[in-house]
Parts: structure tokens; C-alpha cells; sequence
């Protein structure tokens, strides 16, 4: 006997929600995928489950106090949040910083770019089961962030790049620590690669998974190394110099299909180039001061402090008041590791701003996922979402 009625038989898609609780989503992301098997058909990203308000509450800080709030946005690359809001305010002002704080500032901003694209790398061939360049990689990292405690006191929220300058001059062997790090770690990302790039694993889980054409990378706002991956050399370190990158000799990696492994390939590669910005930096770093010598605007220090009454004045105004910023707009942007992070001003004159608001990177990756994930299967996205390089602290804000 024929059976007339089949719908039964028919599936219809359904919905699952993936994270946020999940070790994949690379922070509080949820996802709610709707499925037609094991494939993706729709993928809609819910965001604000970490939303602290930042930029609302910096309105009531002074400059100073506003400063390491940016540490706390992309936390993976703190020094470089700091760098663009340290810039905007040294525009704004109109002040130029020593040539020995811009050397300083080059150092650590690619020791940043390095400390960034470890976590990327090695967290993203986790996801996919590959344990250790997982390893491997937290080790160089730990490194890295020895560095930034000796310079700053600090791990994590060093605050160390501000407006005028950097925090302090570098410790003794700093320097030479550094020096030796840079020919080490060559090595280590040699062995990483090696595991990786020659791993046929590998290759099937990322080759032509999460394409992203140039046209489509434009349309959504995407920078950085997802932009550079569809074959765009476009890097604000040279489309827009700021400090004196222009004197440095690097090279910027693109890609050609626009896929999650030429994502990869491009920070392997960025972290060798970061590492030859660094010893250039290192072998030409002059003396002198690293702070502008304007106690309106950095501390004076506390040796002449406690001799001199006006410094005494100037210490006490400039943590009590903070610093008066001269009325108007102004946007700054640079080139963090994860793409282009800007910092929007506005000033009415005081010393605290009328508003303050960050443009990041990854709020504007994430809104391409449904585009690079459908018809991708469930295990695809797990790879997706690590080549975004996502990190919600400055997704949510």
C-alpha cells in the first residue's frame, strides 16, 4: 500500500544556540545557528553579555584616570589601545614626545602584535584538537609578559604608553633581554609553523573555509589581517605613519584566496616581521628623556617634587583636575594587531571629555560571520571564529 501523506518524512532545519558558554566562542559570544543538518544555513551573533558601559563612564574621568579603562577593551593587546588614546590626546595638544619614548613605544607595540598572534594562533589550532603549539605558545608568551611587568609593574594592565611619553624609562637589561627573546622566539615560530603548516589536518580544516572576497571585506568595514587576507596590502603602520614607522623596513603579508588559512599564514608571518621591526628598534634606540618636560601635562618627577613648590602645585592640579583638553573633534587610529582600532574625542575645553568612543576591529568582523559561514558545516565555524580573532571586551564595551 502507497503511503499519500509524506511530510513526515521531511526534516525541517532546526536551531541550536552555540555559546556563550562555550570554549570555541573566544569569549561571551553567543550564536544562534540555524541548521540544516550539520550545515549552516543562518548564523545570528547576540552580543552585550559583557557590555560595562566603558565609554559612557570615561565621560566622568579626567584624561589620566580614562587611561586604563583602554586596557581593559582588547585585553590580548593592551599596549596598543593605549598607543591610539595616547595619540589622539598628543594631537589634540599639539605636542610632539621624545625620540627615545617613540622607540620604546615601537618595541613594545610589536612585543603586543606577537603577544596577540601567539593567543590567535595557538588558541585557533586548539579549537581544531591541535594541543601543542597550544603549549608552546603560552611559554613565549609568558615571556612577553615579563617584559611588560619589568617596564610597567604590571602583566596585564600595564598603562605604560601615555599621552606625553611612557610611564618610566626601561629597567637595566631590558634591552638585552629583549634582544635575546627576538633570535630565540625566530625558532619557536619556525617549530610552530612546522607543525602546522605541514599538517595535512590542518590544511583540509581551513583551506577555502570562511572566504571573504575583497569587495565584501570592504563592505563590511573589515581591517586588519582579514582585510589583508583577500590581497589588499593595506596597513595604517604605512598608509598613515605614526610615530616613526616610516623609518623602519617590513614588509606587510597578504593573502590571495581570502580563507582562514591564509588568515593564518598572515599572522605567522606578521610575527617574523614584528620581530625585525624590534631589532631595528633595539639597535638604534638613542638616550635621552622618554616624557615631554610639560608638568601641565605629565607628572613632575618626585625627586624635585618634594624640593620645589611649583612642581608640588603642578603634581596636585594635574591629579585633581587632570588635563585641560582644547575644545573640538578628533579621530586617531592606528594599526593593532587585530585591524584598525580608533578612538573618537570630544572636547568642550575641560578636563574631562563630553564623549569618548572606540572603534574596534572585531564589532565589525563579527558581523561578516553568517556571511563566511553559511554552507559551511558546524565544525567550519569553530575555525571561522578563530581566524576573527575575536575578543569581547572591545566587541562589547
Amino acid at each position: 500500500m502507497e503511503i499519500q501523506d509524506q511530510s513526515y518524512l521531511t526534516l525541517n532545519n532546526y536551531y541550536i544556540n552555540f555559546g556563550p558558554q562555550h570554549p570555541a566562542a573566544h569569549g561571551v559570544l553567543r550564536l544562534v545557528l540555524e541548521l540544516n543538518g550539520e550545515i549552516v544555513v543562518r548564523c545570528d551573533p547576540h552580543i552585550g553579555l559583557l557590555h560595562r558601559g566603558t565609554e559612557k563612564l570615561m565621560e566622568y574621568k579626567t584624561t589620566i584616570q580614562a587611561l586604563p579603562y583602554f586596557d581593559r577593551f582588547d585585553y590580548v593587546s593592551t599596549m596598543a589601545q593605549e598607543h591610539c588614546y595616547s595619540l589622539l590626546v598628543e594631537s589634540m595638544l599639539r605636542i610632539e614626545i621624545p625620540i627615545r619614548s617613540q622607540f620604546i613605544r615601537i618595541i613594545f607595540l610589536e612585543l603586543t602584535r606577537i603577544l596577540n598572534h601567539l593567543m590567535a594562533v595557538t588558541t585557533h589550532a586548539l579549537d581544531l584538537g591541535a594541543l601543542t603549539p597550544f603549549l608552546w605558545g603560552f611559554e613565549e608568551r609568558e615571556k612577553i609578559m615579563e617584559f611588560y611587568e619589568r617596564a610597567s609593574g604590571a602583566r596585564l594592565h600595564s598603562a605604560y604608553i601615555r599621552p606625553g611619553g611612557v610611564q618610566q624609562d626601561l629597567p637595566k637589561g631590558l634591552i638585552q633581554d629583549i634582544d635575546l627573546f627576538c633570535h630565540a622566539f625566530a625558532k619557536r615560530v619556525d617549530e610552530i609553523e612546522d607543525v602546522l603548516s605541514g599538517s595535512s589536518i590542518w590544511k583540509e580544516r581551513l583551506l577555502e573555509v570562511g572566504v571573504l572576497s575583497l569587495n565584501k571585506a570592504l563592505d563590511y568595514g573589515i581591517t586588519g589581517v582579514m582585510l589583508r587576507s583577500t590581497g589588499l596590502p593595506w596597513d595604517l603602520r604605512i598608509a598613515t605613519p605614526y610615530e616613526n614607522y616610516e623609518n623602519y623596513n617590513f614588509h606587510i603579508p597578504v593573502g590571495r584566496h581570502g580563507d582562514c588559512y591564509d588568515r593564518y599564514l598572515i599572522r605567522i608571518q606578521e610575527m617574523k616581521e614584528s620581530l625585525g621591526i624590534i631589532q631595528q628598534a633595539l639597535a638604534e634606540i638613542p638616550e635621552g628623556p622618554v616624557k615631554v618636560e610639560n608638568y601641565k601635562i605629565i607628572s613632575p618627577p618626585k625627586t624635585t617634587m618634594k624640593f620645589y613648590m611649583e612642581n608640588l602645585i603642578h603634581h596636585f592640579k594635574l591629579y585633581s583636575e587632570g588635563i585641560h583638553i582644547p575644545t573640538g573633534w578628533l579621530y586617531s587610529a592606528v594599526e593593532a594587531p587585530k585591524g584598525e582600532t580608533g578612538v573618537v574625542l570630544h572636547s568642550d575645553g575641560k578636563t574631562r571629555p563630553m564623549r569618548c568612543h572606540l572603534k574596534s576591529p572585531g564589532l565589525l568582523h563579527l558581523q561578516a560571520i553568517e556571511y563566511m559561514a553559511s554552507g559551511h558545516s558546524l565544525a567550519d565555524l569553530v575555525a571561522i571564529i578563530g581566524t576573527q580573532d575575536l575578543v569581547f571586551g572591545e566587541v562589547d564595551r
